[in-house]
């Protein structure tokens, strides 16, 4: 009877045992089962390469060259040879003054200066016997000093004569008004039989030159000193004698199909706006742009022969107005950085600092890890705006 007491308690701890053992097995497994996989999330690799930075400001039109006709002497309006709003050129007859004054103020010029002249041949004529006379000492010094003295004076007095007959042929001249520069021709503010006056207050019409054009564009002084920054530091180098290019957009939306180039920026800020003019000349040779226009301007600023471009998708703002992007390290695991960013392109930011090429950024995911945890990553094709961006 012992013996199977004995028996029984040792197949009783026997299959303890092996409910210990299967149990334990069983934990195992069930922990194995609740470890997580990394996650998955899509990244970018970086990659630098020249960009063409551009930025859009707005501006008018302006005419290249503007002329207001007025007249330079008095009289009535004869003729007016133009039609309103046609195109003209340098030295075409605008306007008929009645010459009549002015053809008889150059007669009496003419007979003035023959005047001078006849005085001025007797004068010559006595100051020469007078020589000869005081030579043979029949006058007296005094006597000849006089004669010669009148030739002298008959002499200034052809002088003077000749200019009065070129100011008169001069204003004589001014009776035909003519165009001082080609271009397209306004409005006339006179007619037939209009009496006008020298240097008068109001045009009698004007003419612009419409080709090429100016447009006048504004641009903050913000980014006018970070531009020349820029430049100073060689991170952006521009084209000084071509001149920076320019492309518009018209006032429908369409697309302007001359390209335009910049002259210069004005030297004065706008003090209640703080902005600075830049002026660009654009061709026109199509008539397409007239004086006043708004339109919309794309200017290249220049050239950053390194920009460095992350996709907007993986930028996270931070409660202080940085931005930080989290990057994926060679043994796939997740490293938070602080970035410095510029500028948008397209659909990426500019990178200043915080990133290098060739580093892969979480661009898709990114509410699933945290700094330290290990990733699956696959790479994500780069948005298309931001690639023709980079290559404008």
């Amino acid at each position: 009877m012992h013996k199977h007491i004995v028996a029984r308690s040792v197949g009783l701890a026997l299959l303890a045992t092996g409910l210990l053992a299967g149990c334990g097995d069983k934990g195992g497994a069930v922990a194995n089962q609740g470890a997580m996989p990394p996650a998955a999330v899509d990244v970018v690799t970086l990659e630098s390469r020249p960009l063409q930075l551009t930025t859009e400001l707005t501006g008018r039109s302006a005419p290249l060259r503007v002329a207001e006709v007025r007249p330079q002497v008095s009289g009535i309006i004869l003729k007016r040879l133009f039609a309103e709003g046609s195109d003209v050129k340098a030295g075409d007859l605008l306007y008929q003054i009645d010459p009549a004054v002015y053809q008889a103020a150059v007669a009496s010029a003419k007979a003035n200066v023959a005047k001078a002249e006849a005085n001025e041949q007797s004068a010559r004529l006595k100051a020469k016997r007078y020589q000869d006379l005081l030579q043979a000492k029949s006058i007296s010094r005094q006597d000849y000093d006089d004669a010669d003295a009148s030739w002298k004076q008959a002499q200034a007095e052809i002088m003077a004569s000749q200019a009065a007959l070129r100011s008169a042929e001069i204003n004589l001249g001014y009776t035909r008004i003519t165009a001082p520069i080609s271009g397209r021709i306004g409005k006339s503010a006179v007619t037939e039989g209009a009496l006008v006056t020298a240097q008068q207050v109001e045009s009698l019409t004007s003419i612009q030159q419409l080709d090429p054009m100016y447009v006048d564009v504004r641009q903050s002084t913000a980014d006018l000193l970070r531009l020349k920054r820029l430049v100073a530091e060689g991170k952006l180098t521009q084209d000084e004698k071509k001149g920076a290019k320019v492309t518009f957009q018209l006032e429908d939306g369409s697309a302007y199909q001359d390209v335009g180039s910049l002259q210069f920026s004005d030297v004065t800020v706008d003090e209640t706006t703080g902005m600075v003019t830049l002026r660009v000349i654009v061709p026109n040779a199509q008539q397409l742009l007239l004086p006043g226009m708004f339109m919309r301007a794309t200017l290249q600023e220049g050239e950053r022969a390194q920009g460095l471009l992350v996709p907007q998708t993986a930028v996270t703002r931070t409660p202080n107005g940085g931005a930080t992007v989290l990057v994926v390290t060679a043994d796939n695991k997740v490293t938070l950085r602080n970035v410095q960013l510029s500028r948008v392109v397209g659909s990426s930011w500019l990178v200043e600092s915080g990133l290098t090429s060739g580093e892969k950024v979480i661009v898709a995911g990114l509410q699933k890890v945290k700094p330290g945890a290990q990733v699956n990553p696959s790479e994500a094709t780069a948005a298309p705006a931001a690639q023709a961006s980079a290559n404008k």
